[in-house]
């Protein structure tokens, strides 16, 4: 008899909740009759909890999908140039428990597909739906006809103003209208996170839409991309061209630049110099900017043969990793950093493994000033380097920013020299760091794959907004050190060893 109160409860309990979702089951299929202009809801289904969805872009996660109000539409459709069909898409998941927040994910290379709306990035092992977030996701105002890298949409002008910056202000506003019908309360908080494009949209949200979003988290941002396709397109694969042996018909053949051999020696040497720097050798650089590697130390002696770079060899290297230079000598686009992924081979080739794909053409010569002159015309639209950040950070955002240290095709130098720009444009670093931080990951490549590339920024964003508590390390694992963990710290601190205790264990680390 005793248990009698208890089940009783919990029968009200269930009750309840299932009272809920029937009439947020109702709610959700009435949004079909939302009314807004230039706006077209075209579904709007409550979609069962208990199962997942796959990451086609990076790390999956395994946690079931709750119970969620789907709404799907398009924004201002239309007829553009070729007579194609183009309008914002979107869908936005609402879940049954929801947690008062709203979060919209960046997109991807070139967009054009509106992604499972879950809020993956920077999120750890728990996206944000299944954190009761509710998520919104755009394909920026095009189709792609090959998703990834489709950017022929670009000959329509307003596709390309939306894919720019417009398509994601317009899609958050709509999905804040959508929640507060939908819930019968507009969201308390609201939040940005996405990687490569999906950071460079951060950014832009940042600097043209400063009012929109409480916190931003912007990974490995795809910023000034005509410069950073100027670097791994030419300027590298050009510097290895010029030392690569030739084939038959006297094409360099650039795959054979770099040695196996050569690369074990590079690697062995970089961690030598630079992985204990930490209080332990790991196999991981946790202070990229306070590792002093030459390329042109290993250069063979008199005599020498082995375990030895070539003196062409180690001068091909350290210019690669240089970046562009105009020819009197005026940085285009910055370095790169020399971290454990420059060896690696997949998913993306690092900087020592040229080869076909992203490592651009079979030349052996570039005119870098001309270059850059030809690029000049096609960077304001999708330009995110401005710096006056007052009306952002003034009405209280905050702006995580990391990026993956073997990241080769956007370096790490590049969104850290925008960081320090920014710094000094709104009061000096002191200032900033109240409102903005940057953490370097070790070994990460693009917004994936490395060292490290599970932490979650998103705990630490929602912390520092709702309840005032700065972050102070966030902790990072990866499928390349299966029991190991590391605490990713914001600049210019870096993880150091405490000098006892397990080094697979972030506890045993602090941040100096």
């Amino acid at each position: 008899m005793r248990w009698q109160p208890v089940l009783t409860l919990t029968y009200a309990v269930f009750a309840l909740i299932s009272c809920t979702w029937a009439q947020q089951r109702d709610n959700c299929a009435s949004l079909l009759n939302f009314k807004m202009p230039g706006v077209e809801v075209t579904k709007a289904s409550a979609i069962a909890g208990g199962t997942t969805e796959p990451n086609p872009w990076g790390p999956g996660h395994s946690a079931p999908i709750p119970a969620y109000c789907r709404v799907e539409g398009v924004i201002d459709r239309r007829t553009g140039v070729g007579g194609e069909e183009f309008g914002i898409r979107f869908a936005l998941a609402m879940p049954a428990h929801w947690n008062g927040d709203f979060l919209m994910q960046g997109g991807g290379g070139s967009n054009g597909v509106v992604m499972p709306p879950l809020g993956l990035n920077a999120a750890g092992d728990k996206p944000a739906l299944m954190r009761g977030f509710a998520v919104v996701s755009t394909d920026t105002g095009h189709q792609s006809h090959h998703p990834g890298f489709d950017f022929s949409f670009t000959k329509d002008q307003q596709a390309y103003l939306d894919f720019a910056y417009l398509a994601n202000a317009k899609v958050a506003n709509l999905a804040k209208q959508l929640i507060a019908d939908f819930y019968g309360k507009p969201a308390a908080y609201s939040y940005f996170s996405g990687c490569s494009t999906g950071g460079r949209e951060g950014m832009i949200l940042s600097q043209r839409y400063p009012t929109i979003f409480n916190g931003i988290i912007s990974g490995d941002p795809a910023m000034r991309t005509g410069l950073s396709n100027l670097a791994i397109g030419k300027w590298i694969p050009i510097a290895f061209n010029q030392i690569a042996p030739k084939d038959a018909e006297g094409k360099p053949i650039i795959t054979q630049a770099v040695t196996d051999a050569n690369r074990k020696l590079i690697k062995d040497a970089l961690l030598k110099q630079c992985d204990a720097k930490d209080g332990v050798a790991d196999g991981l650089i946790s202070d990229p900017l306070g590792c002093d590697f030459d390329p042109e130390t290993l250069v063979c002696k008199d005599g020498q043969t082995d375990s030895c770079l070539e003196p062409k060899k180690a001068a091909a290297i350290k210019k690669a990793f240089g970046g562009p230079k105009t020819s009197t000598g005026v940085q285009v686009y910055s370095g790169f950093l020399y971290d454990t992924g420059i060896t690696a081979s997949s998913p993306i080739r690092g900087l020592l493994v040229p080869g076909p794909g992203i490592f651009g053409p079979a030349t052996t010569a570039m005119e870098v000033d001309v270059a850059k002159e030809a690029l000049a015309d096609i960077q304001p639209l999708t330009d995110s380097t401005a710096t006056n950040l007052t009306t952002f950070s003034g009405s209280g955002g905050k702006l995580i920013f990391y990026h993956g240290d073997s990241d080769p095709w956007f370096s790490a130098l590049d969104t850290f020299g925008y960081y320090k720009d920014m710094a000094a444009a709104n009061g000096g670093l002191d200032s900033v760091l109240k409102w903005s931080q940057f953490y370097f990951i070790p070994g990460m490549g693009h917004c994936a794959g490395g060292s490290f590339d599970s932490f979650d920024f998103l705990t630490a964003m929602v912390n520092w907004v709702e309840k005032g508590t700065e972050p102070t390390s966030v902790i990072a694992t990866g499928k390349a050190f299966p029991e190991r963990s590391r605490p990713l710290c914001p600049y210019p601190k870096h993880a150091q060893y405490k000098g006892q205790g397990n080094t697979e264990d972030a506890r045993n680390f602090e941040c100096r």
